[in-house]
């Protein structure tokens, strides 16, 4: 009797995780964020990110702040949107990456989430969240993003994992220095509404 073996190696999901606290009210903060259009913005130059198309689907309707300062007019991409993305993943390799993802959860001033629908990895589920948060007596929003992903590599993918994680460092590093630069421009340029 002859038994077969077969050894395999299940892909395992990784998991990345950032906070930042910015000195913005999180109507700002999260009005940013839920603009697709915003987010080149974020990106380091380097990965030369274009957003190739954008198909919108209406959010819920928006709170109305007690305050009206609070009170923001942004377009904001709800459940159900698409963003195709193109962008340079290595600075020494020209080739462009299309990613397509879906936004599949939205709560107003609280999170969104996106999921790939097409793109470099196996899966991936970004969690983007905000929260007030005060600190040293300054009123600010807590900005925390929870990514977990499988790698494109599947089974052999751990070996990508230490190059996947440092990008991710890279781009939260550059996000985390820029963010405070351009919501102070987010909030020069914030139209209100009464």
């Amino acid at each position: 009797m002859v038994v077969e073996r077969r050894d395999t190696i299940e892909p395992v999901a990784q998991r990345f995780e950032t906070r930042q606290w910015v000195p913005f009210p999180v109507e700002l903060v999260f009005a940013f964020f839920a603009n697709p259009s915003n987010l080149p913005h974020l990106m380091p130059p380097a990965q030369k990110v274009r957003i190739e198309d954008i198909r919108m689907q209406p959010p819920p309707p928006r709170p109305v702040a007690g305050d009206p300062s609070r009170r923001f007019r942004s377009i904001a991409a709800g459940t159900g949107s698409e963003i195709l993305i193109s962008f340079c993943p290595l600075r020494w390799l020209p080739q462009r990456v299309s990613w397509m993802a879906r936004i599949v959860d939205f709560d107003w001033n609280r999170h969104f989430v996106d999921e790939q629908v097409r793109g470099p990895f196996r899966q991936f589920h970004h969690w983007h969240g905000v929260g007030g948060e005060v600190r040293e007596g300054a009123e600010g929003t807590l900005v925390e993003d929870v990514i977990e992903y499988e790698s494109p590599a599947g089974a052999v993918g751990w070996l990508a994992d230490g190059m996947i994680r440092r990008r991710f460092e890279e781009v939260f590093t550059y996000r985390q220095k820029r963010l405070p630069e351009i919501l102070t421009l987010a909030a020069q340029q914030a139209v209100r509404r009464q």
